[in-house]
């Protein structure tokens, strides 16, 4: 697409040029860190309207952008240096790459003519990244700034979403060009399928009337594609049941009588049962993830496999289709919901009743005997319950992961943010700051691990000086919990390395007022209700409430790696029984 002609075009230098593209793209938040190369990109910054919030860590920029993305639908940015401070963006970049998560990335490189000469602060990050993003560009000529900047943000934000990086040479940001803005998007290889084939629609409603064992396996693509609304009509037209994934949490109310819960690894056993024993599954957003297919060769044995995604390469990746269908969420909810109409549907009331009776059978619960400590799972539930569905729930990675997306009360799309793909510890602070950033009127909760929470809770800092009242709740069991309990249960319970040793080193509570923020602790059950509402009671700066847990307690049901879903267990050494549910 030819560049718009302008009378009179303004010159500009690359950095100036930088700025007023983000400005016309409409970004009103940007998190980053200055330095040598990306310097002459902080100058005009100064003058602009965009907010820079001044992270300590690169990292916490990648974070805090895929946060503000999640939290709000738009493209999130980051900003960073050179070298180190480049290549600390590739765990949040890559995080957002398995995630789908739209972010921008702009990033300062040596002069151009420097670029493979191992100049100070060189780092080939095109070429680092290049596996992990979904496209890339290194700009080294000023005039190229402003197409490259809207090209990169259409690219993040279109199909299925991810993250973009835009390298720019110190020169190209220093010289001057024609500041001249782009009229179009002229991409000839990037052509993402967003409608579904209208044929593959109909085959798919005439296999849904067919099947006697239904289940709808939502993954986070629902989410992304705003579809939580068709997703609901489906289920009232149909009766289907429904499962979401660890990214897919909320898009269909968990108190609803036909959700099972979260199928996988630490799945419910009614979302595992369902999906064993199905006919057919209706794969919407989602990749068949090993974390949720156990082995693959034993995950739904019995089922026909309707796959729809944005994205044509994750259909029969893992799971051969027996009708793939490309595009969007949303418009093959939509489509799905029409081409139903009228169909006629087989009985699905004892498909229904048997799940009802797995569910019934195999709630979700907890370990009374703690010692004398708290059980991290009723903490997570309180919090839940004391602040409400409305609020932002962001998860760091671990034990806490699991027990959050099981005991949060996830009834709405897009309150639940966490790390699924890669897995990141250290996600959680920085996603929190910048979800609250995109999200400033809503209540944003952290739930952290003490692991986690020493990677990257210098951010912090951040948040206590730029106005970002976050609450964390760092669930201290003093171990790595999540490694500690493969070693109960698979290494003969020999804890190598996996003893933080934190209690009270850090002392979280005064870590937290080291930072700026307000620091609680919680030891006793009676307490935990009277820190929670403490936390939620203060909205004029950050709060770490430390939650002191029981250090054995465990994450159930489990399905341990490289088995069948069929080998899940709900304690140790304790299995369902599947007889009564099986048609």
């Amino acid at each position: 697409m030819a560049p718009e002609k302008a009378a009179n075009e303004t010159m500009m230098t690359g950095a100036q040029a930088l700025v007023a593209s983000l400005e016309r793209l409409g970004v009103e938040v940007v998190f980053g860190i200055p330095g040598g190369a990306i310097l002459p990109a902080y100058d005009p910054l100064y003058d602009s309207k965009i907010r820079h919030v001044l992270v300590r860590h690169e990292q916490g920029a990648g974070h805090a952008a895929e946060g503000y993305a999640t939290a709000t639908g738009r493209v999130g940015v980051c900003i960073a240096t050179s070298g180190p401070g480049a290549t600390n963006l590739v765990t949040p970049i890559a995080d957002a790459y398995m995630d789908s998560v739209p972010m921008v990335a702009i990033t300062g490189q040596v002069n151009s003519a420097s670029i493979g000469t191992d100049a100070f602060q060189e780092a080939d990050i095109r070429g680092i990244t290049m596996p992990i993003s979904k496209h890339n560009f290194l700009v080294t000529r000023t005039e190229d700034i402003p197409t490259a900047v809207k090209q990169a943000f259409h690219i993040a934000e279109t199909g299925r979403p991810g993250p973009v990086l835009v390298d720019i040479s110190k020169d190209a940001l220093t010289n001057s060009a024609p500041f001249v803005w782009p009229s179009g998007i002229d991409l000839p290889g990037y052509k993402p399928t967003t409608k579904p084939h209208v044929r593959q629609v109909r085959e798919a409603a005439k296999m849904i009337a067919e099947a006697k064992r239904p289940v709808l396996y939502v993954g986070g693509g629902v989410i992304k594609a705003r579809a939580a609304e068709e997703l609901a009509q489906l289920v009232e037209a149909t009766g289907i049941p429904v499962v979401t994934t660890l990214m897919a949490r909320g898009a269909f109310p968990d108190s609803h009588e036909l959700h099972m819960g979260m199928p996988g690894m630490h799945g419910t056993v009614a979302a595992v049962g369902a999906i064993q024993q199905s006919d057919l599954l209706i794969a919407v957003g989602t990749r068949f993830d090993d974390r949720v297919t156990g082995k693959l060769d034993s995950f739904a044995p019995l089922a026909k496999v309707i796959h729809a995604d944005i994205d044509p390469a994750e259909i029969s990746k893992n799971r051969v289709a027996d009708l793939p269908i490309v595009g969007d969420a949303r418009a093959f909810l939509r489509e799905l919901n029409s081409a139903i109409e009228g169909v006629e549907l087989a009985d699905l009331g004892p498909w229904q009743q048997n799940l009802a009776s797995l569910k019934q059978r195999y709630p979700l619960g907890w370990e009374s005997e703690t010692g004398g400590k708290l059980s991290p799972q009723y903490v997570i539930k309180r919090i839940g319950e004391l602040t409400g569905p409305d609020a932002i729930y962001v998860s760091g990675v671990g034990q806490h992961q699991m027990w959050a997306a099981h005991f949060l009360p996830h009834e709405k799309p897009g309150k639940w943010l966490n790390s699924g793909g890669a897995g990141t510890m250290g996600y959680c602070v920085p996603a929190a700051m910048g979800a609250k950033a995109g999200a400033p009127d809503t209540v944003v909760w952290g739930i952290d691990g003490d692991g986690c929470f020493q990677m990257t809770n210098q951010e912090l800092v951040t948040c206590a000086l730029n106005d970002i009242p976050i609450k964390i709740a760092v669930i201290n069991n003093n171990v790595l919990g999540m490694v500690r309990q493969w070693q109960t249960l698979f290494y003969d319970q020999r804890y190598s390395n996996t003893n933080l040793n934190s209690e009270r080193i850090p002392d979280f509570p005064k870590l937290a007022e080291a930072m700026g923020c307000v620091g609680l602790r919680a030891e006793t059950p009676e307490e935990v209700d009277e820190v929670i509402q403490k936390a939620l009671s203060i909205n004029d700066g950050p709060v770490v409430v430390e939650f002191v847990v029981h250090k054995d307690a465990m994450v159930w049901p489990m399905v341990a790696a490289g088995t069948s879903n069929d080998d899940i267990k709900i304690a140790r050494d304790m299995a369902p029984d599947w007889e009564e549910e099986v048609l």
